[in-house]
């Protein structure tokens, strides 16, 4: 393989080349019903064509009373007033109704005497313990006043928005497209777990777990066949994948061995934006377009694959869709010193844990390799540790990334 191409670059300015691609590329929106709506990115602002509440009423099952404090011979009972329908009720001065929580608010009423410490005695109302004014009363649009901008174009929706947007009576909302993605594993050697095994062949680990960190975006990746170690064949379903789909990920066949093909196929017949990046583990990280489609090559060892598609891999498809709100990163102090002897960014495993006096710390695990899929599996985080080679001693603070995919 003969490929002239840059000296690695920085994290930094891969995420920067990434970020810039995505926003050329950016999806198109799309209208979709609200229960499809969780994980999806708004495409645009959600301004509330409605207040919340949209009238005045009971935060409690009760009586709407008027006349504070309670007069000497309570309060007279006129009515009631039930959630679901507005009766239209009139309080006067003495004067109270049955109400429950929800129902639009009597006119007049000062407050709500909760069912537990009211008292009636024939067509009399009274309490021991009279409610402070306007207590229990939920105003209109105390929450949500209309016209207020809600959420921003670039935030996912949780179950939380979904539901705010049907309170406030909109059955679809707009978002961003997600991107259609074809998976790839490379090399002679790979074969389908269940599949028994010749000398020096292994098992492909990488088609399941990058499709699996895929469908916890909220993604439908396909999975092609794997790719032999042959540049024409390797071109062949590569260019027919960059037709149909946004987005083309591979693993393997990116670094600079006798049977990585990758990165001079994608020179020679697409754009390279970037090939390795100073970080471990996942160095010779590909990225570039092929055809209609982007393609990011992942290494082919099983933690590079998590690590890079976590890191930049995620930020890629997050870019395609507009969203703006970070990805959960935490900070916790260190249960071990680290010693760390190369130049580039490092995201080493870690557990997270939390001492006795509730200090969040991360314990770093000592299996560095990046064919350690078992210490991979056991630990939950990511340690960002910065370029350059030092010491961290215990108790130093460093951020963390959780290490399983997700849509948070």
């Amino acid at each position: 393989m003969n490929v002239d191409f840059p000296t690695r670059i920085g994290f930094d300015e891969a995420a920067a080349i990434i970020d810039r691609v995505a926003r050329e590329r950016r999806l198109a929106p799309e209208r979709i019903p609200l229960q499809r709506g969780l994980g999806r990115v708004l495409a645009d602002d959600l301004v509330a064509p409605i207040g919340l509440p949209n009238f005045d009423n009971a935060a409690m099952d009760g009586f709407a009373v008027r006349g504070l404090p309670m007069p000497d011979a309570g309060w007279e009972l006129v009515g009631e007033q039930f959630a679901g329908t507005d009766r239209g009720l009139v309080l006067q001065t003495g004067q109270g109704s049955r109400i429950t929580t929800g129902a639009p608010l009597p006119a007049g009423a000062d407050a709500i005497l909760i069912k537990e410490n009211a008292r009636v005695e024939g067509d009399r109302l009274f309490t021991d313990t009279p409610p402070a004014m306007r207590q229990h009363i939920r105003r209109a649009g105390e929450d949500v006043e209309a016209g207020t901008r809600l959420l921003a174009a670039g935030d996912v929706l949780t179950p939380a928005r979904i539901g705010l947007a049907a309170a406030l009576g909109l059955p679809e909302l707009s978002v961003a497209r997600r991107p259609t993605v074809a998976v790839f594993t490379t090399g002679d050697e790979l074969r389908p777990p269940g599949q028994a095994l010749a000398p020096g062949e292994i098992h492909d680990s990488n088609r399941a777990l990058l499709q699996t960190l895929l469908v916890a975006e909220g993604l439908e990746p396909v999975a092609w066949p794997i790719l032999p170690d042959d540049p024409a064949r390797i071109a062949a379903m590569l260019e027919d994948a960059a037709f149909s789909f946004d987005l083309v990920i591979t693993c393997g066949g990116v670094s600079a061995g006798e049977k990585d093909h990758l990165p001079a196929l994608l020179q020679a017949r697409g754009e390279t934006y970037f090939w390795k990046v100073r970080m471990k583990p996942g160095m010779p990280l590909l990225f570039g377009r092929l055809g209609d489609a982007l393609l990011l090559g992942l290494p082919g060892n099983p933690v590079s694959v998590l690590a890079t598609f976590l890191t930049l891999g995620r930020r890629l498809v997050d870019g395609l869709q507009g969203r703006v709100e970070p990805r959960s990163r935490w900070r916790a102090k260190l249960a071990l010193p680290v010693d760390k002897r190369h130049e580039r960014l490092e995201f080493m495993r870690g557990r997270l844990q939390v001492d006795a006096s509730g200090q969040l710390q991360v314990q770093p695990d000592p299996a560095t390799g990046s064919h350690r899929l078992a210490a991979a599996a056991g630990n939950d985080v990511l340690l960002v540790l910065p370029e350059g080679a030092g010491h961290f001693p215990a108790g130093s603070v460093v951020d963390c990334l959780p290490s399983s995919s997700g849509r948070g």
